[in-house]
């Protein structure tokens, strides 16, 4: 009792300092941005040095962003605060984190295609056609079986909301980023815990892509399916290597397969900061989705909602259109420039921002609601993750007949985490890039990540369930998945 007393006075001692200096009132908005900052960035450095510790984080790539923002979450309320009552963090520095990521997811997707040499579609089809129609095979069919479980038993034993069943595509395939990102569009659904539900699956298909891919590569080589790696031994060994080397991993992928030749440097340092001008492209990028995103709402208020139709756009967010913003942009660019963006420090820019978005949603999450909806969610993961390993056995080879191990892998590792889980397996089984994986899967991204996984119809999944009801988006989403099932085994009988 007397320490809670002498606590309060001391805090109170402490929040008087600053006016007593003649600080003003907006010294404490500043301050409580300051010390949020602070948090973030020291939890990101415990984050690293956890991860450097702990040998089991490193085995299942744990990034350093989530270990720091769980680290954050431990530290707050919903976990030290409620066993002590020892309150670490004021609800003001948590309401600062809860609204970093909306914004970072911006930057995250303005930046996918900035600096990219986009090739045309006939060689990106040529290239990576039965990839593109598995990947989208497993992407659609983790919202069927998400619709199917929720509405046949996850509604009627547990009440959850509609919207549960797009929480795997989301979570799996979107990621941390996605899930974060979504959050706005959930609260204005009126299904605030959405992104803590969405967070708890992303954290669990990271751990989870790395635990079953390494598991299938075990069963992968020992089958035979493999073509480079014969032995389990060797795999191990290039998981050893990968481990030391996944820093870097990303940088094999940086153009996504096709990276901008460099070139005259488009800006002086004496003129700018090459820095601030990368960063002045990401915002321009989101300013023209931005634009585009405000025009559409404009014309579904004037000519849609006056004849009756559901406000859907009202409800998207702004990120897929900040990618397309950035395809804009990119255009322009080679119009009236000469020369090339720095791709490298474009995705520099955005690991950071992802970095900072993973790191602050989680440290905002609030655990009640996955407390309370642990049983549901459970089932829903399970069910994805099946689906996801099933349709990795039986339909990647029957889609893609050569090298069908290899190049579905990377498929798997990021139908379940993030897409350096994909590159990770890809490079235990394929050190060298001695077949046609890598390209294939870099080619790939261009045709997959606009519409799903955190594209276009990930951003709007929720959105529709909520508009259009849960058995036609189940439906239609059956539908798609059936067809490009069909086109991936029509092309698999001749994919090389």
């Amino acid at each position: 009792m007397a320490w809670g007393v002498a606590r309060l006075r001391l805090t109170r001692a402490v929040d008087r300092v600053p006016l007593a200096l003649g600080a003003t009132p907006n010294y404490y908005g500043t301050m409580n941005t300051v010390i949020a900052f602070a948090w973030l960035g020291t939890a990101l450095i415990a984050g690293k040095l956890m991860r450097k510790a702990v040998p089991v984080f490193r085995r299942l790539f744990v990034p350093s962003s989530i270990l720091g923002g769980l680290l954050l979450l431990v530290f707050g309320s919903d976990v030290l605060g409620a066993v002590s009552g020892v309150h670490v963090f004021s609800p003001n520095v948590r309401d600062i984190w809860g609204g970093i990521p909306g914004f970072m997811i911006n930057i995250v997707f303005a930046a996918l295609f900035l600096g990219k040499s986009l090739p045309k579609i006939s060689e990106i089809w040529r290239k990576a056609g039965p990839q593109i129609a598995f990947s989208h095979t497993v992407a659609w069919g983790q919202y069927v079986v998400g619709f199917g479980i929720t509405a046949l038993i996850l509604i009627p034993l547990f009440s959850v909301e509609p919207m549960f069943g797009a929480l795997i595509e989301i979570g799996f395939i979107g990621g941390h980023g996605t899930a974060a990102g979504l959050g706005e569009a959930f609260a204005e659904l009126g299904w605030p815990e959405g992104q803590d539900l969405a967070l708890g699956v992303a954290t669990i298909g990271v751990v989870m892509g790395i635990v079953t891919g390494i598991v299938l590569v075990n069963w992968g080589v020992k089958r035979g399916h493999t073509a480079i790696i014969k032995t389990t031994k060797r795999s191990e060994q290039e998981m050893a290597q990968a481990e030391d080397t996944h820093e870097t991993v990303e940088d094999e992928l940086v153009n996504d397969g096709k990276t901008d030749a460099p070139g005259t440097p488009l800006v002086e340092i004496e003129s700018m900061e090459p820095l601030a001008f990368h960063l002045a492209y990401i915002g321009a990028a989101i300013g023209v989705g931005a634009l585009i995103l405000s025009g559409l709402t404009y014309l579904e208020t004037r000519l849609l909602l006056p004849l009756g139709a559901p406000v859907l756009l009202g409800h998207v967010p702004l990120f897929p259109f900040a990618m397309i913003g950035g395809i804009i942009v990119e255009k322009l660019h080679h119009k009236f420039f000469h020369g090339s963006l720095d791709r490298v420090l474009i995705v520099r820019l955005q690991g950071a921002s992802l970095d900072l978005l993973i790191v602050s949603a989680l440290a905002s999450l609030t655990l009640s609601a996955i407390a309370d909806a642990w049983l549901p969610l459970l089932i829903l993961v399970t069910v994805g993750i099946l689906w996801t390993v099933g349709a990795f056995v039986i339909l990647a080879p029957r889609m893609m007949r050569t090298h069908w191990f290899e190049r579905g892998i990377g498929d798997f590792g990021q139908s379940l985490g993030v897409t350096a889980t994909g590159l990770l397996l890809m490079r235990i089984v394929d050190p060298e890039n001695d077949t046609p994986a890598l390209e294939a899967f870099g080619y790939k991204q261009l045709l997959f990540e606009p519409l799903v996984g955190g594209g276009l119809f990930t951003a709007v999944s929720a959105p529709l369930v909520f508009t259009f009801g849960l058995v036609p988006m189940l439906l239609t989403t059956g539908v798609v998945t059936l067809g490009w099932l069909a086109l991936g085994l029509y092309l698999g009988r001749g994919s090389k």
